[in-house]
């Protein structure tokens, strides 16, 4: 640790929350003196449904949808190997009053910029959030940090787990911590996760193991950024963005094949 590098200010995690933010807010409470949390509101459905089908065309984005459904409704049945998750990494994934929480609309807002830079923090760790426009990262006052849910570069984007699954890459099932940049999960990488999905895992259950088995690279990544000590690697390989798959794909993989 060099003390010349060193930062100080709040660990600051920018989220729209839920369950598995929550499990890496509660182990940075437990490892940090002082750590904020900025709470996105979600964002609106209608929003998000324009600028898909701007990307990708009005029948795969209303298959994506459908599937996003199946999901929600779908995740009631996973409670059990939710709670295993949970159990085999000691992992918290309640709600901590404990943590200061300061509610916002966007972080892409000036007015969420200016809260960022009155709290200076020395670490920014984005969790389920909006992706930052180029002027809101440049306007960050210390390192952005950003955890992904997949294996970058081969996984950017969404459902990381599953599609390695989908294409018999599970030696590709995993996490990732990067520095965040302009682009899709394409900053340059600090520490990857690997982790090996049960049979009863699916889509419901896979962002919950890689965010439960990924606490200490999360945790060694925010402990590097306040040391001053970030030793970033590029983030090469073969490349791509994934989305939510369309509904007759996660069917077909489904019934054929047994991923879910």
């Amino acid at each position: 640790m060099s003390d010349t590098n060193a930062r100080s200010g709040p660990v600051l995690i920018v989220t729209a929350g839920g369950q598995n933010p929550n499990i890496l807010i509660n182990a940075l409470h437990g490892s940090f003196a002082d750590v904020v949390v900025l709470r996105e509101k979600p964002e609106s459905k209608a929003v998000f449904f324009s600028r898909r089908m701007r990307k990708l065309g009005l029948v795969t984005t209303i298959g994506q949808f459908a599937t996003m459904i199946a999901s929600k409704f779908g995740k009631r049945f996973t409670g059990k190997r939710a709670a295993e998750i949970l159990r085999d990494h000691g992992a918290d994934d309640r709600d901590n009053p404990e943590v200061q929480m300061i509610a916002t609309d966007s972080i892409n807002t000036p007015a969420a910029i200016a809260q960022i830079r009155k709290l200076s923090p020395a670490v920014v760790l984005l969790v389920s959030c909006r992706m930052l426009k180029r002027e809101t990262l440049a306007a960050m006052p210390c390192p952005v940090l950003n955890f992904h849910a997949g294996i970058t570069p081969h996984y950017r984007g969404l459902m990381g787990g599953y599609w390695s699954r989908i294409n018999d890459d599970e030696a590709n099932f995993g996490a990732t911590v990067h520095l965040v940049d302009p682009g899709v999960d394409t900053g340059d990488i600090l520490y990857q996760a690997r982790m090996r999905p049960l049979g009863g895992d699916t889509m419901h259950t896979y962002p919950l193991l890689q965010t439960a088995a990924s606490v200490e690279i999360v945790t060694r990544a925010v402990e590097d950024a306040l040391s001053g000590d970030l030793r970033p690697q590029p983030c090469l390989g073969p490349s791509q963005q994934w989305y939510h798959p369309p509904v007759w794909t996660w069917l077909w993989n489904g019934v054929t094949r047994g991923i879910w």
